[in-house]
């Protein structure tokens, strides 16, 4: 989700370096599924967990929380392996840009979002940013070029938002403001990783000591901004604590273990395949948990967006032969 998941061409910026060539065995392909399946769980619940944590406190309290928590996984994790921390003037300065727009800007975006829009309209929302991806890369990476099936599922998805959305109804009964929020954060993840792609791709570091500095100025970032907008919290209630700790331990610390142990494991293409499963996931936590409503068009609309979004990360088979 929240994750980041990278757009297809650049979905391997960040892969761990020495990613086995070949395809694990039947042991390891059993245990690869059971961790996919970890993570799609993890992250479509997330969405809860975000809306269950503004209940208790401001969305940028929720952000700050994720962020350190999280940050605190990473940086265990780190100690443990002894992982080396990048150098570099250059590289802490993209680190903090990418900690901007991959975690520090949608995530506050998300938890400000949920303030008026369900979170399965979020979960949804969040889906959307392949197709963000794939439009940008079309611009920013010059080695990507358009194809018919890629413009046609960048089509096909945004006819799958406009019937999430209710077009013919005029959106009415649509919160315009929380779902333009949700909508931006999941632009923000495409952009942070073009920009990641562009600035620190091949810089020898491995995934987790880049990973876990940024978290760590997202973090920061957060720090720095929460107080002036949303102050200390007054009471610390303890359900929308524990949703917090677990949005950062797990939806965000956990979760980029998991992330990168897959893309190591079996590739980014089979490891990015975890999109597909977040909305689906986080609609029924959001029916199933919180209660809330779901009309015919939210589900029909979703698979719509995944499919165009399936399509947009599809590649013609003679390509694949020859890759």
């Amino acid at each position: 989700m929240s994750t980041a998941t990278p757009p297809r061409p650049s979905s391997a910026s960040l892969a761990p370096r020495h990613a086995p060539a070949s395809a694990p065995g039947r042991g390891a392909a059993l245990d690869w599924r059971v961790r996919f399946a970890a993570l799609s769980l993890i992250w479509g619940f997330s969405f809860l967990l975000i809306k269950v944590g503004t209940q208790g406190y401001a969305p940028f309290q929720v952000t700050f929380g994720r962020l350190l928590f999280g940050t605190l996984v990473l940086a265990a994790v780190m100690a443990v392996k002894r992982e080396r921390l990048p150098r570099g003037r250059r590289t802490w300065l993209h680190l903090t840009v990418a900690a901007l727009f991959l975690n520090a800007a949608p995530f506050s975006l998300f938890a400000y979002a949920e303030l008026t829009i369900p979170s399965t309209l979020a979960g949804i929302c969040n889906a959307t940013s392949p197709l963000w991806g794939m439009a940008l890369s079309l611009v920013a990476l010059s080695e990507d070029r358009p194809t018919r099936r890629r413009v046609a599922g960048l089509g096909l998805g945004f006819l799958g938002v406009l019937t999430v959305l209710g077009a013919w109804q005029g959106f009415s009964g649509l919160d315009a403001r929380g779902t333009a929020m949700a909508l931006l954060a999941s632009l923000c993840y495409p952009v942070g990783w073009i920009y990641v792609r562009r600035t620190l791709a091949g810089s020898g570091y491995s995934s987790l000591s880049l990973t876990g500095p940024q978290l760590g100025l997202a973090t920061l970032q957060l720090a720095l901004v929460t107080p002036l907008f949303a102050g200390l919290p007054r009471s610390f209630p303890l359900v929308p604590l524990l949703a917090v700790a677990a949005l950062g331990a797990l939806g965000t610390g956990l979760a980029v273990l998991l992330q990168y142990g897959l893309v190591t494991e079996v590739g980014p293409t089979t490891a990015q395949m975890v999109t597909y499963f977040i909305p689906v996931i986080a609609t029924a936590a959001g029916v199933a948990v919180l209660g809330e409503h779901l009309s015919w068009n939210t589900p029909v609309g979703a698979a719509v967006v995944l499919a165009g979004a399936a399509l947009t990360q599809s590649r013609p088979r003679a390509r694949r032969r020859a890759q």
